[in-house]
């Protein structure tokens, strides 16, 4: 004796059909509209997009000013996050953290006011930066402090995240497959959950500044 599930069930395999062919698009629409490629207009729109978003960008044209912006920034902290080094497109930051006695703190110290990282893509349509988590590359230094900075080389700037992503299948999704996390960061954190209200910094960094460096 059919059960009242065996009849809808049955009901349901009567009335499943496959899926009709569907004609594939003659032309790619992309997601956002289409930019200038150059590298000056992808510069310009990139910051113009991350000011829009309550990013500061500082420009810069050499390492260091880019070193001398981020110590503007710090203040008189003498203790950070950030990530390795080595993935920070700063070659001296290491040695000058050591000659004005910079210390780097464990990636879970809830106490510290700034995170420092690099950027592994940055997207001139929107004005986000793509960060990958990975080894020397943790996720609680652009999360947890209430400052992040990051610092962002011009050449990193691409035209949309279908770029970026283009990009990993050129270079091989081997090594994509393998990360765990890819963050899009769009500005300081901010929320208007709570009575329409916006508040910043609520579930991640109230500032944002990106030291870019230009060249």
């Amino acid at each position: 004796m059919a059960t009242g599930r065996d009849m809808i069930l049955n009901k349901l395999r009567v009335a499943r059909q496959p899926y009709p062919d569907i004609e594939p698009l003659q032309e790619y629409l992309p997601v956002v509209p289409s930019i200038d490629i150059s590298a000056e207009g992808l510069v310009n729109r990139f910051v113009e997009q991350a000011k829009k978003l309550g990013g500061i960008v500082h420009r810069v044209a050499s390492e260091v000013e880019a070193i001398n912006e981020i110590f503007d920034l710090l203040r008189d902290d003498n203790c950070v996050l950030s990530w390795s080094f080595e993935h920070i497109s700063l070659p001296s930051l290491s040695a000058t953290f050591e000659v004005r006695n910079i210390k780097v703190a464990d990636p879970r110290d809830p106490a510290i006011r700034v995170g420092i990282t690099g950027a592994d893509g940055a997207l001139a349509a929107t004005g986000s930066l793509v960060l990958v988590a990975g080894e020397g590359k943790y996720r609680a230094t652009s999360l947890l402090p209430p400052v992040h900075i990051a610092v962002l080389r011009s050449s990193q700037i691409l035209p949309d995240l279908e770029s970026w992503v283009a990009l990993q299948r050129e270079r091989g999704l081997d090594d994509f497959r393998e990360i765990s996390t890819v963050v899009l960061i769009s500005g300081p954190s901010r929320t208007a959950d709570i009575a329409m209200q916006m508040i910043m910094g609520m579930h991640g960094p109230a500032e944002l500044h990106i030291v870019l460096i230009e060249g």
